[in-house]
């Protein structure tokens, strides 16, 4: 495309961080969606699975595979809610919190790198305009 679109921009970046994230997770026997969901449990206390959905923006669909992937591979075990019978809890094991902490150190160095790169003033711009962008789809401005 000679004149990229917005969408087109979005793409691109988010499939080249996405590769990136992939890469370094392969390093580890994991992937960016085994991370993303790490960085979602609380360390500590555990999070109900219906929460975990939520702040990874996943259909729950998706999440009972990466759920399930998690669990195969050691790194969380599911309790009942204590609460809520009806609901779980999902904890993390010794060696999902050292994937956490790694996963944790991964998105931390790429936002150091980000930020070392782009000048404060242009990183405002950037989070105002992809603030707006999702204002805009939130509030159905555009369709």
């Amino acid at each position: 495309m000679k004149d990229k679109t917005i969408d087109y921009i979005l793409r691109a970046t988010w499939q080249a961080v996405s590769r990136m994230y992939n890469e370094e997770a392969s390093k580890f026997e994991g992937s960016m969606a085994i991370g993303f969901a790490l960085l979602s449990i609380d360390r500590e206390e555990g999070t109900p699975s219906t929460a975990i959905a939520t702040k990874m923006g996943m259909e729950p669909t998706s999440l009972t595979r990466t759920l399930k992937t998690l669990e195969e591979k050691g790194l969380i075990i599911r309790k009942k809610n204590p609460e809520d019978g009806r609901g779980v809890i999902i904890y993390l094991t010794d060696l999902g919190k050292q994937m956490r902490e790694q996963s944790k150190m991964t998105v931390l160095k790429f936002n150091e790198v980000v930020k070392l790169n782009i000048p404060e003033e242009k990183m405002k711009h950037f989070i105002e305009v992809a603030d707006t962008i999702n204002e805009l789809i939130t509030e159905k401005k555009i369709f």
